[in-house]
């Protein structure tokens, strides 16, 4: 997920009694700026109004009549003032057009020494007049991180590059189909969670029980070209040196089933039983096969946890880089602000440990990559012979943003953390699929988990976009959300 796959509606503002030549200049650095940054643009042109900007009531009517014939393609707006700016008519456009779409509210700079009537913006000025009749006509809407800013700097262009994530999960969010695959285990009261929720707030859900998947996959013959194809993927996604060729086959028919019904269902992301039916019933732990979902940017979460697998997703729209979901599972000896997170696992392989970055891991070894293996756990009560497909390795150092979404059915809303740490390299000896977590704070987060009844389940992803994951989930689509860390 780029930038390159968002469009956004642009309005210049602009008033008659400031400098319009500004206007003209203005809209062509800003269209440039988007252009370089491989975002797309819908913008009223020179010919349709003075300088392709908005200033009147006939402006505003064109400029949103524009974005709704284009709206299927919008993804958020951006206000850009080169001078100070109409409020009304910025105003009056956005609520005609009724896009619903996140707002980017910018102003231009001025220069010190042009400060004369024939050059001065006061875009300083228009910004608090525009935020405030934004304001009165109830429309959301986000600010760039000065309040004056030239376009071509480094900070609009982080300002502008997190908008465009706020846009991917909004429209994604509003728009999310999710699969469950068989029931809820008994043992996991912690991932029950409220589909009426979730389909107000635009997220579908989607049903298969296990008995129907595990029958399609036992249908499917050794020799069909889908499930071939399928070993082949698995084999040529991680080392399978010792898993046997029934257990490899017995992934790739559950594979090619999962697969075939997402297409079906048109499902962006899905929530899998596991613990221990797949075992006892079917002979293989999914892990593998979700491994793979997730690498290719279809999240899959463990034990029917959809709202594990949501703030997966989210993640995933915001940075473009595949998520996992893991526990909160160990202290890491008396350090208060470092814990071990773990999973069996099911971790895409994006989010290990992999061969440039062993080279520069103090404490890692080659031990410490991914490959196949039996699922330890599990095998002490259903056998190691029906526990083979779990990928397991070290999580690879780095940055990370962490993310819990949840149903809050007492308060009839969503609720969401979202927060940042480095994962780190220090010394683990371990199984499944392990890391080091330094969170400053961290017991102040896990304090919050705790008093707020959240899942120990939560979604990591190798990036910092906690902002553009709060901004998306509290000012546009209303959630409940806590950001650790933020001041």
């Amino acid at each position: 997920m780029k930038s390159k796959e968002v469009t956004l509606g642009v309005i210049v503002g602009n008033r008659g009694f400031f400098p319009d030549h500004l206007c003209k200049t203005g809209r062509e650095t800003i269209l440039a700026v988007l252009k370089r940054e491989g975002i797309r643009t819908v913008a009223l042109s020179p010919k349709d109004t003075a300088h392709g900007s908005v200033e009147s009531l006939q402006d505003a009517h064109k400029c949103a009549d524009l974005f709704q014939q284009h709206r299927d393609e919008i993804d958020g707006i951006l206000i850009t003032l080169p001078n100070f700016g109409d409020e009304r008519a910025i105003a009056n456009t956005l609520r005609w057009a009724g896009l619903d779409v996140p707002v980017l509210l910018h102003a231009f700079p001025d220069a010190a020494e042009q400060m004369t009537i024939s050059d001065r913006r006061d875009s300083f000025c228009g910004k608090l007049s525009a935020a405030n009749n934004l304001n009165q006509y109830g429309i959301s809407f986000s600010l760039t991180t000065l309040h004056t800013v030239a376009p071509e700097s480094e900070s609009f262009l982080t300002d502008v590059r997190d908008f465009a994530g706020t846009c991917r999960v909004v429209r994604g969010l509003r728009n999310a189909r999710i699969g469950v695959i068989g029931a809820r285990p008994a043992a996991f009261n912690t991932v029950r969670f409220s589909e009426k929720l979730y389909e107000r707030a635009g997220i579908s859900i989607e049903t298969i029980d296990l008995s129907e998947v595990f029958g399609a996959a036992q249908r499917l013959e050794s020799a069909d070209a889908n499930v071939k194809a399928k070993v082949e993927q698995i084999q040529a996604y991680v080392s399978t040196q010792g898993i046997p060729s029934e257990a490899l086959e017995k992934m790739a028919r559950f594979g090619v089933v999962v697969d075939e019904w997402m297409a079906e269902k048109e499902l962006v992301a899905s929530a899998i039983q596991c613990w221990t039916s797949m075992e006892e019933y079917y002979g293989v732990v999914p892990c593998a096969v979700m491994s793979m979902m997730s690498e290719g940017l279809m999240p899959s979460a463990c034990e029917t946890d959809v709202g594990g697998v949501i703030g997966m997703y989210a993640m995933m729209l915001a940075s473009g880089k595949p998520s996992a979901i893991v526990d909160w599972n160990n202290n890491y000896g008396d350090d208060p602000d470092k814990c071990v997170i773990f999973h069996c696992s099911n971790l895409p392989k994006g989010v290990f440990l992999d061969e440039a970055t062993l080279a520069t891991c103090r404490h890692c070894t080659a031990k410490d990559l991914p490959t196949m293996d039996y699922q330890e756990i599990i095998a002490g009560d259903v056998g190691k012979e029906n526990t083979f497909g779990t990928i397991v390795g070290r999580i690879k150092p780095g940055p990370f943003t962490y993310c819990r979404v949840s149903t809050d059915d007492f308060a009839g809303r969503i609720s969401a953390y979202v927060g940042q740490g480095e994962l780190t390299d220090d010394p683990l000896e371990t199984f499944g699929g392990f890391g080091v977590a330094q969170i400053p704070d961290l017991q102040a987060l896990l304090k919050h988990i705790c008093e707020y009844g959240f899942e120990h389940h939560v979604a990591i992803n190798h990036s910092r976009c906690s902002a553009v994951l709060a901004e998306s989930f509290s000012r546009y689509l209303g959630w409940e959300v806590y950001h650790h860390g933020k001041d």
